[in-house]
């Protein structure tokens, strides 16, 4: 992951992992094994919110440019805790593939010098089962998942088809820049 940081940006990441012995088979390779690595993860974010800064984004509140301290939360879970999450908070049956607490809203950014963004929750198995049906690797699905989900902790959502559109594609934008 090459990367050229427009300014020092400070990035606290709170990662866990669930034990899946199940699968670690199914993640020989090493680009497969990053997803459970938490040094990974947070060059992710930190390359993803350079990006975001650097383009000084419309859709972000601007006094989100002037902020240089940022935390998150990623948790990788299993299906039937996500569906729990998804049942509880979401009042949806079933699981899905991702969920996403936002924890400041936009009106609170001002008087914060370091944002807390909010906590994002995957299911490895929704994942896997994805990765299979679209044809791709579970690092790339991966990376979509956390994609999508750190979008909504930034205050995008996908209430038309054309919302749906332009985040899916600043989704694929995000994550052409990793490599």
């Amino acid at each position: 992951m090459k990367e050229k940081f427009i300014s020092e940006i400070n990035l606290d990441l709170v990662f866990k992992c669930n034990d899946f012995p199940e699968f670690f088979k199914k993640f020989e390779d090493t680009k497969s094994q990053l997803i459970f690595d938490s040094i990974f993860w947070e060059k992710v974010f930190l390359s993803w919110i350079n990006r975001i800064l650097e383009k000084d984004f419309h859709k972000l509140p601007k006094s989100m440019f002037k902020k240089k301290s940022f935390s998150l939360g990623l948790q990788i879970i299993s299906k039937q805790e996500i569906a729990y999450m998804n049942q509880k908070w979401m009042q949806k049956n079933g699981p899905t593939d991702v969920l996403s607490f936002p924890i400041v809203s936009n009106e609170f950014l001002n008087n914060l010098d370091h944002i807390e963004l909010g906590d994002i929750f995957i299911s490895l198995e929704m994942a896997l089962e994805q990765s299979y049906e679209y044809k791709h690797s579970i690092y790339r699905e991966m990376l979509w998942l956390a994609s999508h989900g750190f979008l909504h902790l930034l205050g995008w959502e996908h209430n038309s088809d054309l919302e749906l559109d332009n985040m899916l594609n600043f989704q694929e934008y995000l994550i052409s820049r990793l490599d």
